[in-house]
C-alpha cells in the first residue's frame, strides 16, 4: 500500500463532507489538531482487535452502543456515566447467558458527525445547509448556526478527551465492580413491569456471584471483577478531523487514527473508489462496515478485499442494518458468500437504522418490537448458515428519554414529545436497552445450549 497516506483520500471523490467557506480557518484547525495529543493509543486498538478476533472465532460477543449523535449541549459527566452504566449492565447479562466474554465498545467520545440524505433543509420557504452534527454546524435553524465552522472540531476534540478521561476512571476505578453492576440489574428486574420474565436469569447470576464469593473469588481479590476494558468508536466521516488525528505508532511504524479505537464506514460512504474507503484502508485500527439491504455479495467481497486483504481476525466487523422485514432475505446471501470465501469477519446486527419510521405525531421513531425482531432474524440467519452471530450495535442512551415506542413501559406515539431529546435519530432509553439485553440473552442461551449438546455428542462418539 505504498501509494497510501493519511491525506491520499483528498484525491478521491468525497461524499458527506461539509463545504467550509474559509479554507485558511480550516487549515489552521487541522494544524492545531495535528499538534494535540492522541485521544487513544495504538496498543489499545491492537488489544481491541485481538478481542474482536475472539468474537470472529465464536469465543466472545460484541456489544456496541451509544448515542446516535453526541451533542455539545448534552455533554456532562452524568450522561457519560449513565450510558457507561447501562452498557455494563447489558454486558453482565449477555456474558452470563452466552458464557463468553463481552467486548464493550461505545459509540462515544467522537460520534459528533452524521451522514445526511440531503445537503439542505427548508423551513417556511427558507433553505439552509443541513445539520451534519455538532462538530460541523449547529442544530438551530439559522444562517449563522448552519454554516460549517471548523472551530467546532476543536471543541469536539476536547469533549472527547474529557469523555475518555472519565470513561477510563469508571472502567478502572471500581465503578465497574461486577457486584455493583449486578445490583443495578436486580433493581431493574424489581422495577420492571415485566420483571418476572427476567427474574430467573437475574437470580442465577446472583447465585453464581455468591458461589464465587464463597470460594474466595471476589472483587477485592480479583481485578477482573472490579475493572473492565472499554473501547470507543465512531463513524469515519469528517475526514479533515480524522486525518489530523492520525499518527504513526512509535513501536510498529503503522498508522493509527487516534480519535477512536474503532472506526466504521457507513452505508452512504462505502464506495470502493471514494474518500472514506481510501482513508480507512491504510489504518491499522479495527474497522467496521455497515451493510445495507442493497449491498450485493460481490460488492461486499470487493470491500473486504480492500479493507482486510490479509484476512486478519478481528480487523473487520460487518454491521448488518437491514430492517426487520428484510433481514433474513437480504442478510443470508451476504453471510453465505463470506463463508464460502473463507473470510474471517465479525458479524454484528444494527437493528436501528433499518427500522426508522415517522409516527403520527410527526416524530421519527423506532418500534421496540421491530428492533427485537431484526435481532431475532439476525440470529436465525446465522443458525441456518452455520455461522457465528458476533454482536449487536444499538443507538441508545442511559437517560430516560421517550424516542422509541414500545418496551415493558409501553411508550406510545403520544408519549414521544415528553422527553424527545435526540439531535438526529431516536435512541433506546436505559430501560429499553437493558430489556433488549435480557431478551437477547435468550438467543445466546439457545446457542450455548446447542453448542454444549454438539460438544457432548462429539465426545460420546470418540
Amino acid at each position: 500500500m505504498s501509494d497510501w497516506s493519511p491525506s491520499s483520500w483528498r484525491t478521491k471523490p468525497a461524499k458527506q463532507l461539509p463545504v467550509y467557506k474559509d479554507e485558511m480557518a480550516l487549515k489552521a484547525v487541522e494544524n492545531e489538531l495535528q499538534n494535540l495529543p492522541p485521544l487513544v493509543f495504538a496498543g489499545e486498538a491492537r488489544k481491541l482487535q485481538k478481542q474482536l478476533g475472539d468474537v470472529a472465532a465464536g469465543k466472545a460477543f460484541l456489544l456496541q452502543g451509544g448515542d446516535c449523535a453526541e451533542s455539545f449541549a448534552e455533554f456532562n459527566a452524568n450522561k457519560i456515566r449513565d450510558t457507561f452504566q447501562v452498557i455494563l449492565q447489558m454486558a453482565v447479562v449477555l456474558t452470563y447467558a452466552g458464557s463468553v466474554p463481552v467486548v464493550k465498545l461505545g459509540r462515544i467520545a467522537g460520534q459528533y458527525a452524521k451522514p445526511r440524505s440531503n445537503d439542505t433543509e427548508t423551513q417556511n420557504d427558507v433553505t439552509l445547509p443541513i445539520y451534519r452534527g455538532d462538530n460541523v454546524n449547529a442544530l438551530e435553524f439559522t444562517a449563522e448556526g448552519r454554516e460549517p465552522d471548523p472551530q467546532r472540531m476543536i471543541r469536539a476534540y476536547h469533549n472527547a478527551s474529557s469523555t475518555l478521561n472519565l470513561l477510563r476512571a469508571f472502567a478502572k476505578g471500581g465503578f465497574a465492580d461486577l457486584n455493583r453492576v449486578h445490583g443495578w440489574n436486580l433493581d431493574f428486574v424489581e422495577d420492571s413491569p415485566l420483571g418476572e420474565r427476567y427474574e430467573d436469569l437475574a437470580t442465577r447470576i446472583d447465585q453464581a456471584l455468591k458461589f464465587m464469593a464463597a470460594c474466595g473469588v471476589s472483587s477485592d481479590k480479583v481485578a477482573a471483577l472490579r475493572e473492565t476494558d472499554f473501547f470507543t468508536s465512531h463513524e469515519a466521516l469528517l475526514l479533515p478531523y480524522e486525518e489530523a488525528l492520525t499518527r504513526v505508532d512509535s513501536l510498529t511504524g503503522d498508522y493509527y487514527d487516534t480519535s477512536a479505537h474503532f472506526l466504521w464506514i457507513g452505508a452512504r460512504t462505502h464506495q470502493t473508489d471514494h474518500a472514506q474507503i481510501e482513508f480507512v484502508k491504510g489504518l491499522q485500527n479495527p474497522l467496521g462496515l455497515k451493510c445495507s439491504p442493497d449491498l450485493a455479495p460481490d460488492e461486499l467481497m470487493r470491500l473486504i478485499d480492500i479493507l482486510n486483504p490479509d484476512d486478519i481476525p478481528g480487523r473487520l466487523t460487518l454491521i448488518a442494518r437491514m430492517g426487520h422485514e428484510k433481514v433474513e432475505d437480504k442478510l443470508a446471501p451476504l453471510v453465505r458468500k463470506v463463508k464460502e470465501e473463507g473470510r474471517s469477519v465479525v458479524w454484528s446486527c444494527d437493528p436501528m437504522h433499518g427500522n426508522t419510521i415517522k409516527a403520527n405525531s410527526g416524530f421519527k421513531t423506532r418500534r421496540f418490537d421491530h428492533i427485537l425482531n431484526e435481532v431475532k432474524g439476525f440470529f436465525a440467519v446465522h443458525e441456518a448458515e452455520g455461522t457465528h452471530p458476533g454482536g449487536v450495535h444499538f443507538e441508545m442512551t442511559g437517560s430516560n428519554v421517550t424516542e422509541c415506542v414500545g418496551g415493558a413501559l409501553d411508550i406510545k406515539d403520544e408519549d414521544l414529545s415528553s422527553r424527545y431529546h435526540t439531535h438526529c435519530d431516536p435512541r433506546l432509553n436505559a430501560n429499553q436497552a437493558l430489556e433488549l439485553a435480557f431478551l437477547i440473552a435468550d438467543e445466546l442461551k439457545g446457542i450455548q445450549g446447542k453448542t454444549t449438546i454438539k460438544h457432548s455428542s462429539m465426545a460420546a462418539s470418540v
